[in-house]
């Protein structure tokens, strides 16, 4: 049998600031890598994030561009694969303004898609619209299915 004094007992306080000094120590952490790096070295997401879908006949591709101008969005397919291209600008900042937090990034994008199948680069089409992009791109008609109808013979 174990006899337990009560001042034996580690202190609940403690405990949490135990908590407090590790998230400080991560806090500190975290803050020198993003300074130092920025977030964008530092790995944090992928701009333009977007979804690739494919229909029977099509493949679309969406983009969140908020912020960007249709004009600074240029569109390529080669082959197997489609690139989007362009540039992100914020608003110019007055002197000696300072931020307490600063997450939107602005400057130039580059994303490559590799495609999972052969299009029709002719037929590619494109719409924008409320900071979305949606590419349309059908596929090339080999790789289409096809109907095969069954003959009775007799």
């Amino acid at each position: 049998m174990a006899i337990i004094r009560w001042s034996d007992r580690p202190n609940l306080w403690q405990s949490f600031e135990e908590l407090e000094r590790f998230q400080e120590q991560m806090n500190r952490l975290f803050s020198n890598v993003l300074s130092e790096r920025g977030p964008r070295q530092a790995g944090f997401g992928v701009f333009p994030p977007l979804n690739v879908s494919e229909g029977d006949d099509c493949l679309y591709v969406r983009a969140e561009l908020p912020g960007v101008k249709a004009e600074d969005i240029e569109i390529s397919v080669e082959g197997e694969t489609l690139t989007l291209r362009g540039e992100r600008r914020l608003p110019e900042i007055a002197a000696g303004v300072s931020f307490h937090r600063r997450e939107r990034e602005a400057g130039r994008f580059r994303r490559v898609i590799a495609l999972n199948t052969k299009i029709n680069p002719d037929a590619v089409d494109a719409h924008f619209k409320n900071g979305v992009l949606e590419v349309i791109l059908p596929k090339a008609e080999e790789v289409k299915p096809r109907q095969i109808a069954v003959k009775v013979t007799g």
